[in-house]
């Protein structure tokens, strides 16, 4: 077995292409999922930023919605950003009508916490599990965790609130590290999948 992870990006909408650049420098195999065929391909998944009620709904309209949360149940490593963070809690404060989430971490999620779109920022955030400096959060209509499971760890706090969290192999994080050039949440990531490929080989 190659020690490099084959590790999809739910390309159904948002920032995909950036996430796919990130993970090829973090030494992993990168692709694009978009089908149940490709999900069941991959030993992790990022479910990009973009639009959560928009992505939960074209998951549902490509028959992903039901594979994915199975997957995840299962123990997939997932790591969600922005609105990935949205669709791996396991419930939101504040969803639009219809929203479905894939669950997967034991917190509730506010979205657009941090404002609209013209209040979107930059600033440095110590993740716990990341060596090394602060990592350059971007944050765009980014949500908050208003409250965690015991279950879920708390990695990162911006402003008194919560913006990155790890239970088991899913991990999720309010801010875009896609999009500044430093690899290193990604390279965490990655890190969890190749555990998780040795873990489940013995």
């Amino acid at each position: 077995m190659s020690d490099t992870p084959v590790i999809g990006v739910l390309a159904l909408q948002g920032d995909v292409r950036e996430h796919l650049v990130a993970l090829a420098a973090a030494d992993a195999v990168a692709r694009p999922v978009r089908r149940p065929e490709e999900l069941a391909e991959v030993d992790g998944l990022v479910i990009p930023g973009g639009e959560s009620t928009t992505i939960s709904k074209l998951a549902v309209l490509f028959g992903l919605m039901d594979v994915l949360r199975a997957r995840v149940r299962d123990g997939l490593p997932v790591y969600g950003t922005c609105a990935g963070m949205i669709m791996l809690a396991d419930k939101i404060l504040d969803p639009r009508s219809g929203q479905e989430t894939i669950g997967g971490i034991d917190m509730i999620v506010r979205r657009n916490a941090f404002g609209r779109q013209n209040e979107s920022f930059e600033a440095a955030v110590d993740v716990e599990g990341v060596e090394g400096a602060p990592v350059e959060g971007v944050f765009i209509r980014a949500p908050w965790v208003e409250s965690v499971g015991a279950a879920a760890e708390v990695l990162a706090e911006h402003d008194g609130h919560i913006v990155a969290v790890r239970q088991g192999v899913a991990l999720a994080t309010s801010f875009h590290p896609e999009l500044t050039g430093d690899h290193r949440v990604h390279g965490l990531f990655v890190d969890m999948v190749r555990a998780n490929r040795t873990a489940e080989s013995l």
